[in-house]
């Protein structure tokens, strides 16, 4: 089948679900732990996971629950590499409440967390404990349920602005990477208490990395210490387009352990401390309208070591892959003043930045490696054009990817209503 007939059969299948409403707003926020009960090999990606030694911080399901009138959109984040999307279907399927449509689910890209891609070990079997894969499932579909149950009259506080210092570089180009970081913190009505408050910025988590063996959410987990102690509510981290290679600035400290971990601290809380920073002066958002749209997109598969992967995982992706295409759920989320739109994978920071200058908002978030994590996602004129972008290139579903991508932004752009401005 041509690729054009599959774009046109996707767009004719396409599942549009969207509603929206100017009611008061409540907010639910909670989490459960996702650490493994017994100790398990990590991953940092393709490749045989490496023993595990120790562990620094905890590893989270975190959801944070919008609702006005008849609409609850939910955003949740984990601390994995990725979570593909067949995991997050069975996670919706679980909770009660939100239709599946409108449920977010993104993964931190921590590199020091257990397999949940089930990736193959090349013997014909697969590095994924199926049984905590269930029980990941279990506790991040508690995590949304609580939330929902932990509703409350909210007001809102949106902004976005550039985080300062030493956080993140971009490993191919260190100035081509996005500074900024856009920030929603939901407050109680009339009151200086915050319920919790959402972080979004693009870099990899990978300061320890799998092959110090050390289990951590690495610099998320020092984030959302800061952000509860110093505001008393939730802290919830959604990555951006952090991809080819936007990565933390950890660059001229010693490689040992003990250094790395005092880097995740250092970063984690910096970047905690910038974005309370650029919200901190926002104006009250009292009753900010919530609407959710959802329609699904296919993807060739092109990338031979992409169809290994999905084609000897441990999960299976028949639900939404014939083996040369597979399909995802995109969203377009308003909430007030901000724009939010979701990535399947690692997007390139110059695919970031056209996505969000033509987004019709002063507060455009990217939630990356959310819905989906496909892999790398270039634009057509990066795709295996220069050496340095090989390694990208090869772990991409395929030259095709950013371009469609990118249309069905732009593209959910036009077709849906704008936020309102604060």
């Amino acid at each position: 089948m041509s690729l054009f007939l599959k774009r046109a059969l996707a767009a004719m299948w396409a599942l549009v679900f969207f509603v929206g409403t100017a009611d008061a707003l409540r907010v639910g926020a909670a989490y459960t732990v996702l650490t493994p009960k017994e100790p398990m090999p990590l991953s940092g990606g393709v490749g045989t996971p490496a023993p595990a030694k120790g562990q620094l911080g905890d590893l989270f399901a975190r959801a944070m629950v919008f609702e006005a009138g008849e609409t609850r959109v939910a955003l949740v984040g984990v601390d994995f590499l990725g979570f593909p999307g067949v995991l997050s279907d069975q996670v919706r399927a679980k909770v009660k409440g939100i239709p599946g449509t409108n449920i977010l689910i993104g993964a931190s890209h921590t590199h020091s967390g257990p397999d949940v891609y089930a990736f193959p070990d090349g013997q014909g079997g697969h590095h994924g404990d199926m049984e905590y894969i269930a029980w990941v499932v279990d506790q991040t579909a508690a995590a949304i349920n609580q939330a929902i149950d932990n509703l409350e009259p909210a007001v809102l506080k949106i902004n976005m602005g550039e985080a300062k210092g030493k956080i993140a570089f971009n490993y191919y180009a260190p100035q081509l990477y996005d500074p900024r970081c856009s920030v929603i913190q939901a407050l109680r009505p009339d009151s200086d208490k915050v319920i919790a408050t959402l972080v979004n910025y693009a870099s990899h988590p990978e300061v320890l990395g799998s092959k110090r063996g050390m289990l951590s959410p690495d610099f998320c987990g020092p984030l959302y210490d800061r952000i509860e102690a110093e505001t008393g509510g939730m802290a919830l981290f959604m990555n951006g387009a952090q991809g080819g290679m936007v990565t933390a600035d950890n660059r001229d400290v010693p490689e040992d352990t003990e250094s790395m971990w005092k880097e995740c601290i250092r970063i984690g809380e910096l970047l905690a401390d910038e974005a309370l920073r650029i919200v901190a002066d926002a104006p009250i958002q009292a009753e900010p309208d919530v609407f959710c749209a959802s329609e699904r997109l296919t993807f060739p598969i092109t990338s031979p070591l992409i169809i290994q992967l999905f084609g000897h995982s441990g999960l299976d992706y028949s639900s939404v892959s014939d083996g040369d295409s597979i399909s995802t759920q995109m969203n377009l989320v308003n909430i007030g003043s901000a724009q939010l739109v979701n990535i399947p994978g690692e997007a390139l920071p110059n695919i970031g930045y056209y996505l969000k200058k033509n987004m019709p908002t002063d507060h455009p978030f990217l939630l990356g490696l959310t819905n989906d994590a496909f892999g790398y996602i270039l634009s057509r004129v990066d795709f295996s054009s220069f050496e340095r972008y090989d390694y990208v290139s090869q772990t991409s579903l395929g030259e095709g990817t950013g371009p469609i991508l990118i249309e069905q932004i732009l593209g959910m752009v036009e077709r849906y209503p704008g936020p309102k401005k604060p």
